[in-house]
């Protein structure tokens, strides 16, 4: 675990449906801290300070611009 970072934060899960189905296409290893929880007791979010990603520290650059690109206007696959 000392070897991930983490790289987004969000509310609630279904912000990061998309991300989590391309990360397990490509094999990336992650995991989202919190995610448990949240999914029992959504109003606890912002309590735990939200559902973590981490991810392995080789691709952090590489998830981060993933992201990025994923959160622009004209993504087909835009983000919450």
């Amino acid at each position: 675990m000392k070897h991930f970072v983490t790289i987004a934060t969000f509310t609630y899960p279904h912000e990061y449906l998309v991300l989590k189905l391309i990360l397990d296409e490509e094999h990336i290893p992650y995991f989202f801290l919190n995610e448990t929880m949240v999914a029992i007791s959504p109003f606890y979010s912002n309590a735990l300070g939200g559902i973590k990603l981490r991810v392995h520290k080789d691709y952090a650059a590489y998830v981060t611009e993933l992201i990025n690109e994923l959160n622009t206007p004209d993504s087909p696959l835009h983000i919450v």
